[in-house]
């Protein structure tokens, strides 16, 4: 049984994390860069209604099911510590679970929610300005470490 379970999980964790890594690279390479261009209240519109959507979109359920994977083949890694890709397996899930769902939840989400309160208040354009600087940083945090993570995933898969 294990035999298809680790398997299943370091394929689904890679192509997990270079799926939601994709979206953050975008995000971080021409989004932001767009978004920061037009008018901060069309900006704050756009960024609020994007991030309503991705919640009711595929990506939540993707975001948490690799969330998941990505730490249950951590301890997998840890466990089995002596068998090919198992430093691999650790340090992916290490890179996904802090550098990508802690920046996630701890940096990224209360910046989202600071920018819906602020939608139309009279402080909107000092926080979209402090939002685009903040938010772009740990997405570019969240990108590595996604990628980082797919990699890891990706070479212990090799070496299995």
């Amino acid at each position: 049984m294990r035999t298809l379970i680790i398997p299943g999980l370091l394929w689904f964790s890679a192509i997990g994390c270079g799926l939601i890594g994709g979206l953050y690279f975008a995000f971080s390479t021409f989004i932001m860069t767009s978004l920061g261009r037009i008018d901060h209240p069309a900006g704050i519109a756009a960024m609020n209604a994007i991030n309503m959507d991705i919640q009711r979109s595929v990506f939540l359920p993707l975001f948490l099911a690799t969330t998941l994977s990505a730490a249950a083949l951590a301890v997998i890694g840890m466990v089995h510590g002596s068998e090919p890709g198992a430093i691999s397996m650790i340090a992916g899930g290490l890179f996904y679970v802090i550098g990508m769902f802690a920046v996630t939840m701890a940096l990224n989400v209360p910046l989202n929610d600071a920018l819906a309160a602020a939608a139309g208040g009279p402080d909107a354009a000092m926080v979209w300005t402090r939002y685009l600087r903040e938010w772009t940083l740990w997405n570019h945090v969240r990108t590595i470490s996604s990628t980082l993570a797919c990699i890891a995933f990706m070479h212990a898969i090799a070496v299995r």
